[in-house]
């Protein structure tokens, strides 16, 4: 049995199998830890750092240089799927009651950063150590990452002050959150029957699109052509259908709008009553009373799937497909949200277009976008090796000095050119989609080897640094990390900003990028109202906790 026990217990830490097989071990049971919830929280594929710490504890070792590169490379490909997946709908966080999440979610941030730093100057804890807490007491796993990172650069070696004081203020920083959200509701005591009728209210008001009819009764405009009617109207919406005498007609630019049409229209929620007092005045028809009246029934309206390579970043307006196919595009829908098409929105892969015309030329149309769903399962490599090797690029330029150069690093380097492409891929022909599932793989294997890397490089000492170095206070300064900017935002938001509750448990969450809050909060909201605001400001926050990280240990270094 000696050659088991030099491949588990290799005391070099080198061996193609001894890695593997010392990460495997680590990840797998990590997993399985992860499953157990006690109250209905589980510390989810955290428990891998726990068990990296553990079993290195016993003697279980990787050499310095290969955990060196499965850490770094683990938080890559993790920061790296972030961004693409947020990167559409970033910089749409900042529109009107975004703004107000972003902010609020800064806020939490900087508390955060104040709060270590006080604790720092009071108890006398080292600031890689305090670092750690505070990401621990934030849950936040990148901004660990930059933190390790920038001392190294800095300092020529690895500090595991930084990952024990992590993996010690983690599991209250989980509970801490969920706490405050507890403690909130009682003491100004919420009500969720008055939350649900906001919440209602909310959903209406944020609608991305509204399907109305309209009879149109504008003597003034009578018998303009569409086009004309259009140019007069300073508004996004499209006239998909006319009913003429009891006739539905493709509402192309050049048909003629008479007094007692009806039209079918797609605008967006906050222009619906606008453009329906320009026009006439709103009516009550069904789907089926616009599509069953129609001549031989040859109207059909169908969503088609963007897969053509080819359209990838092409104008709405270049393509002409009302002028060359006599048919309509009424909604783009992209990653869950209708947009209103207008000549100058850029078509992706992965779009799915509402499309209504006869069935000859709609099939047409489904040929040319591609509508093959298998097209999207293969990844598209080229975009991401790209982005990685730019996220290099731009995370080893140094922004500016405190006294030490302050670097996005590898966390923020990839996060920042992922969203960029995310966003602004199409316009350099990049196809950018790729499926939930393939993204999350990604993302996944990225945080595991992460995490276990983190794990096994801090397992030695850890014991004697909670022990005999005072390493239990750590639990109870990341506790204060935790509550108290959440608690004095918390209370901001909701009695001056007139926070729905809903809204401000996802803001929390996100504000500490914490899936295990969120996951609470949305058992407890019922509805994906929390996930919306999580969503809304965790890229934002994701970027400050690097950042915010590096410069803390660069100041320290100083």
């Amino acid at each position: 049995m000696d050659w088991f026990t030099n491949l588990l217990l290799n005391p070099d830490g080198v061996g193609v199998a001894h890695i593997v097989l010392t990460f495997s071990l680590v990840i797998t049971l990590g997993i399985l830890l992860g499953k157990i919830r006690i109250a209905g929280i589980s510390l989810g594929i955290t428990w891998i750092l726990f068990v990296g710490i553990i079993l290195s504890s016993f003697g279980m070792r990787v050499e310095g240089n290969v955990l060196h590169f499965m850490k770094e490379f683990g938080l890559i490909l993790f920061v790296f799927s972030i961004g693409l997946q947020v990167g559409p709908s970033f910089f749409s966080s900042f529109k009107q009651g975004g703004m107000t999440l972003v902010g609020c979610a800064t806020a939490i941030v900087f508390l955060g950063v104040i709060t270590a730093y006080i604790l720092h100057l009071v108890t006398g804890i080292p600031i890689p150590t305090m670092v750690g807490i505070l990401s621990g007491a934030v849950t936040n796993t990148p901004g660990l990452g930059a933190a390790q990172q920038a001392y190294a650069d800095a300092a020529g070696i690895s500090d595991p002050r930084i990952a024990m004081g992590y993996a010690v203020a983690y599991p209250l920083g989980v509970v801490g959150i969920i706490l405050t959200m507890i403690i909130i509701r009682f003491a100004l005591r919420v009500k969720f029957e008055k939350e649900d009728e906001e919440l209602n209210r909310l959903s209406t008001a944020n609608k991305e699109a509204d399907v109305i009819s309209i009879e149109f009764d504008n003597k003034a405009m009578d018998g303009m052509m569409l086009m004309e009617i259009r140019r007069l109207i300073d508004r996004q919406f499209v006239i998909s259908r006319v009913m003429h005498n009891g006739k539905v007609v493709i509402a192309d630019a050049k048909v003629k709008i008479t007094t007692g049409d009806r039209l079918w229209t797609v605008c967006n929620h906050d222009d619906s009553n606008a453009i329906a007092a320009f026009l006439g005045h709103k009516v009550q028809m069904t789907d089926e009373e616009w599509g069953n009246n129609t001549p031989d029934s040859d109207l059909v309206s169908r969503r088609i799937l963007i897969t053509q390579p080819s359209i990838n970043g092409k104008k709405f307006a270049d393509l002409k497909l009302r002028s060359r196919f006599g048919i309509n595009i009424t909604r783009i829908n992209r990653a869950g949200v209708d947009l209103i098409p207008y000549p100058g929105l850029e078509l992706q892969v992965g779009d799915r277009v509402m499309v209504v015309g006869p069935k000859k030329e709609v099939d047409e149309i489904a040929k040319l976008l591609g509508n093959e769903l298998k097209k999207l399962n293969h990844p598209n490599l080229v975009t991401i090796f790209i982005g990685l090797a730019l996220g290099m690029l731009l995370g080893s330029i140094p922004l500016m000095h405190v006294p030490q150069p302050v670097k996005l690093g590898l966390a923020g380097g990839p996060l920042v050119i992922a969203i960029l492409i995310g966003r602004f891929g199409t316009h350099f022909h990049l196809v950018t989609y790729t499926t939930m599932s393939a993204n999350l793989m990604l993302r996944e294997i990225g945080i595991s080897l992460f995490l276990a890397a983190v794990g096994l490089g801090a397992g030695e000492g850890f014991v004697d640094a909670i022990v005999n170095k005072g390493g239990y206070m750590w639990i109870g300064y990341g506790f204060l990390i935790t509550m108290i900017p959440l608690l004095i935002v918390g209370f901001v938001a909701r009695i001056w900003l007139k926070m729905n509750y809903y809204t401000l448990m996802g803001l929390m969450s996100g504000a500490m990028t914490d899936p295990p809050a969120l996951a609470y909060a949305n058992g407890t909201a019922g509805n994906d109202m929390p996930a919306v605001s999580y969503s809304t400001v965790y890229p934002v926050v994701m970027f400050l906790r690097v950042l915010t990280a590096q410069i803390f240990i660069l100041f320290a270094l100083g």
